[in-house]
């Protein structure tokens, strides 16, 4: 099957209403062939909009999983327009050859100054007075009330969003504690805590910033709320399976927390229709949010930008630098040279039985890019030869034992 793509005939789809920033990323770099979809489509209808794709882009309620990319013929690349990946198989989408990007960093400040915010309004007792309030009270009291200065901030995992927040936190007059299951240099005056517990213990808000990995599925659950401070406040805008919110049910309603602030859940409605069903909703002294950490203007616009600019680099010169599941090549552009891409099982001689067919072909390599990653192994090849001999040369690139997918690029 021929798996050449000028430019002009690249199809790219993008799902969940991501931001116009990418369209006009993908029009600045020549490709006009888009079709955009303000909501995620259900599994059918998605199907048939994939099904003649080369690009996909989605969010996070669309499932791109082996069912899903079984349905493409011509799928290079997905993009995630958000941090997490959790929604595409990246191990099958990786077999195929077809490399998946995200956006990791751009939301960073969107959801800090949520957690940040979110600080404030329960340590002032704002959720629980503005319900009353809306119920037609009028509970006037600074009883368990407080300012936010001198009190400490404890952020369980300590990476681009968790040191933002500490930045954040230490312009207010907080101390700022953190843990991370990796050594971190600290921001300003942060001090690593010596583990989970001793952050817990000295907290008086905790805020969770972790990945979803196996690790950290329930990692906060009754034992750890246990070891918190009573009086103390719980956030999470992180993963919503870290928390186990039945022990935080528990913790609110015996008022050993004083409240908490929740954005990412278990379980979540999959579009507006749904009902939100969570114990969490009986509480007045907890903030609860619709997974909307790094939902701004900015930080959309943000990642529309970084993650379209990736796709057309992978795209223009098969640059796959940051990509979550493939071997990772920063490439320079090929003015005057064909570039061709091999992706392969990394097995022994490869390379070898790539070497030869142009050596056999007489054509002169001007400069070829290694790089494996476990079982996968990508070469990109630049050559100083016609259309038609660089189709030939893909051709028998893709007759190698091994391959995976092969390239041309135009």
């Amino acid at each position: 099957m021929k798996t050449s793509f000028p430019k002009k005939d690249i199809r790219i789809v993008l799902l969940e209403g991501i931001h116009s920033s990418a369209l006009e990323a993908f029009r600045a770099a020549g490709y006009d062939h888009i079709e955009r979809h303000d909501k995620a489509l259900p599994r059918e209808q998605l199907f048939d909009a994939i099904s003649d794709a080369h690009i996909v882009g989605l969010r996070s309620r669309t499932q791109l999983d082996a069912e899903a990319i079984a349905h493409t013929r011509r799928l290079l690349a997905v993009g995630c327009f958000c941090i997490g990946t959790n929604q595409v198989d990246l191990h099958h989408a990786r077999e195929l050859g077809v490399p998946v990007f995200n956006a990791p960093y751009s939301n960073t400040r969107s959801v800090a100054e949520l957690v940040i915010a979110e600080a404030i309004l329960l340590m002032r007792r704002v959720p629980e007075r503005n319900a009353e309030c809306h119920r037609g009270g009028w509970a006037k009291s600074a009883e368990g009330s407080f300012e936010v200065r001198g009190k400490t901030i404890g952020i369980v995992g300590y990476g681009h969003i968790g040191t933002q927040v500490g930045v954040l936190a230490e312009s207010l007059g907080m101390h700022v504690l953190f843990h991370d299951v990796e050594a971190k240099l600290a921001m300003g005056n942060a001090a690593p805590a010596q583990d989970l517990g001793d952050l817990l213990a000295r907290s008086d808000i905790v805020t969770l910033h972790v990945p979803q990995t196996r690790e950290t599925a329930g990692m906060i659950g009754a034992n750890e709320i246990a070891r918190m401070r009573r009086g103390a406040m719980l956030i999470n805008a992180s993963r919503g399976n870290v928390v186990d919110i039945g022990a935080l049910a528990t913790a609110l309603r015996d008022a050993h927390l004083a409240g908490a602030a929740v954005d990412v859940f278990p379980k979540e409605p999959k579009s507006r229709e749904e009902e939100f069903v969570s114990p969490l909703r009986d509480f007045d002294n907890v903030l609860l949010t619709p997974h909307v950490g790094g939902s701004t203007q900015e930080a959309q616009l943000n990642i529309g930008t970084e993650v379209a600019s990736k796709l057309v680099r992978y795209s223009d010169n098969g640059s796959t630098l940051s990509a979550v599941n493939f071997p990772e090549v920063n490439l320079p552009e090929h003015k005057g040279s064909r570039r061709l891409l091999h992706i392969h099982h990394n097995v022994p001689g490869v390379l070898s039985r790539i070497n030869e067919v142009f050596s056999k072909s007489g054509v002169n390599i001007n400069g070829q890019h290694l790089q494996t990653d476990g079982d996968l192994g990508y070469v990109v090849i630049d050559v100083s030869a016609p259309e038609e001999q660089s189709e030939d040369l893909r051709e028998q690139l893709a007759a190698i034992p091994g391959t995976v997918r092969t390239r041309l690029l135009y």
